[in-house]
């Protein structure tokens, strides 16, 4: 069976249960035509590049889909007649990827980067502790005739 890769934007207002659900059902509408979902991501709730329907953030859920076509045809059938969906697209690929996609690996390194007081921009030193400006300037004007 071909492989596809659908991403889907939900609305703001959704709890994070009520998107789990969403994708539950649109789980079902796959294994109901023949296929299954290999690999569910629930990405969270980001920006949108600009507004959608009034929406300035959405819900992100990414699917791969091992299914025939009739099957993904009805999954993005009940996407158009749900209110709660903004967005959808749905991409035919050559192979499922393994591990996470690369918005979970973008997630998972930003979890690598050190906190305040462990380290890293806090061993700065403090604004008060810094020359002045007048200061600053007044020093390199002296050494600098061009």
């Amino acid at each position: 069976m071909p492989y596809y890769e659908s991403v889907i934007i939900a609305r703001q207002e959704m709890s994070g249960s009520q998107v789990e659900s969403l994708a539950d059902s649109l789980a079902n509408v796959i294994q109901e035509g023949g296929g299954t979902v290999v690999k569910r991501e629930h990405w969270g709730l980001k920006n949108l590049a600009y507004r959608m329907k009034k929406n300035r953030k959405g819900h992100y859920v990414m699917f791969d889909i091992d299914a025939p076509w009739s099957a993904v045809e009805e999954m993005e059938r009940q996407m158009r007649l749900s209110e709660d969906v903004l967005r959808y697209m749905t991409l035919r690929i050559d192979e499922i990827p393994e591990g996470p996609s690369v918005m979970m690996q973008a997630r998972a390194s930003r979890d690598d980067r050190p906190r305040r007081g462990e380290g890293g921009r806090d061993d700065r030193p403090r604004r008060d502790d810094r020359p002045r400006r007048e200061e600053e300037s007044a020093s390199s004007d002296q050494g600098d005739d061009r």
